[in-house]
């Protein structure tokens, strides 16, 4: 009598065990068929015990299909125990993850196995989050990387050029425009010849903005292959095209809440200027061979040798994308113009070159800026440095000796202190002013059959804009076959 009472009170232990227990268990036999079911099965999965009790393992998990379900019970009669992760479909439709461990059991002769799952589905979130997140920090650490690679070189690069140096009138105006935009996220057009030091002033424009914090990346537009525009600027996905053997950021989101820097902007054939412009417009782009749409929030600051309204109205350059560039445009004068900034570069660029090749400063005389002032700089600020470079290199005993090239041609200026009177022995009133402009437009005109722009044009001879030139004309009425 004990003996069965004690086993009866073990029975339903066991059974108060089952029925309270977290993990959903079933009771199912080799046809799939569900027996058994505890309490917790039936609220995790939705259904009343009598309706799961009618149903198979098919039912519940559509992933046991015919073939897949005598595979499996195949195995669990071998093993006797599997662990694995799988599926549920709910009564209303709905898919919970779960964790599951199935016993093989024989009973009185028949075979059936047991379940006991877990829902697993939050935990495969939190997983998957986390992934997510190690992916995203992965990302950032690789752009990082790119970003830290990219400003080293460009740290060198402008470290090469020097700084924003002089007093002239010329460069203290484009000191007061720097300040006047770089507080704004307004586009800047830098203009001017090469080696005027335009990378500079795009340069000292971001270090003035809010975006500060973040790269300043350049674009040489014309050094890039005409086939590698659209990867250089958007970036591409593996595959995308013959050598693309892996994902690689482009410059616009290498510059994401920074600055871009499109230096020599003309040279950007004509049919990829409106993705360019689509950019700018919307904030978005889509990698090559990639269809996931990318924002991306840059401020543009471009830079041009060309006079790019010319190339507007001869059809070589958009006419919106222009407009979207030339916000707020900077001319930056030739260095020839700007005469006073030379002994000041010079010295700079002579303790620079002295550093560089580790050899002592040699003196700067008054000979020889006398000599550097003369000079007309055709590759302006850039061909100054260089100058100073070679005759460091080339100094005996620490005497310094400019070997300015035999080729150029050096100002007609003399020592004497009276040049200008000289060249200029008459002042002239306002009106004789307006008619020498009047006359020396005219000769231009007529010796250029009235050809404006391009090679060879009366603007070129003039050494004005063409656009300044046209305005010109409007304003003096001038008309062709007009004789000075």
């Amino acid at each position: 009598m004990r003996k069965k009472i004690g086993i009866e009170t073990d029975q339903e232990l066991a059974q108060f065990t089952i029925e309270r227990s977290a993990d959903s268990i079933i009771w199912y036999d080799c046809a799939a068929n569900i027996k058994r079911v505890n309490e917790a099965a039936c609220k995790r999965l939705g259904y009343s015990r009598s309706e799961l009790m009618g149903l198979t393992i098919q039912d519940i998990n559509p992933n046991y299909k015919k073939k897949s379900w005598a595979k499996f019970w195949k195995q669990l009669r071998k093993e006797k125990v599997l662990q694995f992760e799988s599926s549920n479909t709910k009564k209303d439709g709905t898919t919970i993850l779960i964790e599951v461990t199935a016993n093989f059991i024989e009973f009185k002769g028949q075979e059936f196995a047991v379940g006991f799952s877990r829902d697993i589905s939050e935990r495969k979130r939190n997983e998957e989050e986390r992934a997510c997140a190690l992916r995203e920090i992965e990302k950032l650490k690789r752009e990082l990387e790119l970003q830290n690679e990219y400003l080293q070189e460009e740290v060198l690069e402008l470290q090469a050029f020097g700084a924003i140096i002089g007093k002239s009138p010329a460069l203290q105006a484009i000191l007061r425009q720097i300040e006047m935009v770089a507080p704004t996220d307004a586009s800047a057009l830098i203009t001017g010849e090469s080696g005027t030091g335009k990378e500079l002033i795009a340069h000292e424009i971001h270090c003035r903005s809010p975006r500060n914090r973040h790269a300043m990346v350049r674009v040489n537009c014309a050094s890039i292959p005409r086939e590698l525009y659209e990867s250089e600027f958007f970036g591409h996905i593996k595959g995308a095209f013959t050598g693309a053997v892996r994902n690689r950021i482009g410059r616009f989101e290498l510059a994401n809440q920074g600055t871009l820097f499109l230096d020599e902007v003309g040279e950007i054939p004509l049919d990829l200027q409106s993705k360019l412009l689509r950019v700018l417009q919307e904030g978005t782009f889509e990698r090559v061979g990639d269809e996931k749409t990318r924002n991306v929030d840059v401020r543009i600051i471009a830079a041009s040798n060309r006079d790019l309204e010319a190339e507007v109205e001869q059809g070589n350059f958009r006419e919106d994308l222009y407009y979207r560039l030339n916000v707020f445009p900077i001319n930056i004068p030739p260095l020839r113009k700007r005469i006073d900034d030379i002994p000041l570069l010079a010295a700079y660029f002579l303790k620079l070159a002295a550093k560089k090749f580790k050899i002592q400063e040699p003196r700067l005389t008054q000979a020889n800026i006398f000599q550097l002032t003369q000079y007309d700089w055709p590759g302006n600020v850039r061909e100054l440095q260089n100058i100073i470079e070679r005759s460091i290199i080339i100094s005996q005993k620490g005497k310094l000796r400019f070997d300015l090239p035999k080729t150029r041609t050096e100002k007609k200026r003399t020592p004497d202190s009276d040049w200008d009177k000289k060249e200029y022995p008459k002042i002239l009133t306002s009106a004789e002013i307006k008619q020498f402009e009047r006359e020396n437009i005219l000769k231009a005109l007529n010796q250029t059959n009235w050809k404006i722009f391009g090679p060879n044009g009366a603007a070129e001879l003039l050494d004005i804009p063409p656009t300044t030139l046209t305005t010109k004309i409007q304003r003096l009425d001038l008309k062709k076959n007009i004789s000075p």
